[in-house]
């Protein structure tokens, strides 16, 4: 058996669950939940999600740590289901910001909490920007001038929805469309009301339960054409 499955068959027991009552939770067959507890097959991102959001737990944690070795007690509490977010830092102890690259977006939405991934990343540093972990994204399209490809937008780590403001623009990390920077436009009961700033795109709504991580727009870095 693995350690991710040996970690999801103690966890569950700590729920009180049958693997048919998680399995449900986790919206998938109770023989595919078995077969993760069984170390015979791997969830893919979108299921290892919902299973750490469930437990709680981050995925670093279910994948590499071994909890049955540890008090489950001791262990991070994560505040709104949040992953825990890997940071790099330089040789003086200060964060760095890492620069997500185009080529490298898609990558981002199964890497996003694997520090070799974000070690792998190129960063800078702002010393203007302070008080919160930033991270740099590609723009993608005309969706939301002035930025376009080859600009980059640096956003601040959000750590849960409760504290997101209508009428400010933010990177959100979702399972369906991976990175977009959109204006938020109301916060609903079981998603958000988001837009583009170019008013020929149609605002729509992102279910909470697709959001990976939001970023708030700090600052971006523009082409030398700009």
């Amino acid at each position: 058996m693995s350690i991710f499955s040996e970690n999801i068959r103690l966890l569950r027991g700590k729920l009180g669950k049958t693997q048919r009552e998680l399995s449900e939770q986790i919206q998938i067959t109770p023989s595919r939940y078995s077969s993760y507890e069984n170390g015979k097959s791997k969830p893919p991102v979108d299921v290892l999600i919902r299973i750490s959001r469930i437990f709680n737990v981050s995925i670093d944690l279910l994948l590499s740590i071994n909890l049955t070795k540890h008090s489950l007690e001791d262990m991070l509490k994560l505040p709104d289901n949040r992953i825990v977010l890997p940071v790099m830092v330089d040789q003086d102890g200060n964060e760095s910001i890492e620069i997500v690259p185009q080529k490298a977006s898609m990558g981002y939405l199964t890497g996003y909490s694997d520090p070799d991934y974000i070690e792998s990343l190129q960063r800078i540093s702002l010393p203007f920007l302070k008080n919160g972990k930033f991270r740099a994204f590609p723009a993608d399209g005309d969706s939301m001038p002035p930025f376009k490809d080859g600009s980059f937008i640096i956003g601040k780590y959000m750590e849960g929805l409760n504290d997101l403001k209508s009428g400010n623009t933010y990177v959100f990390i979702t399972l369906n469309d991976g990175i977009t920077y959109k204006r938020l436009k109301s916060k609903n009961k079981t998603s958000l009301t988001v837009a583009a700033d170019n008013t020929f795109y149609e605002p729509y709504d992102i279910p909470f339960n697709e959001i990976v991580e939001v970023w708030q727009y700090a600052t971006g870095i523009f082409p030398e054409d700009f």
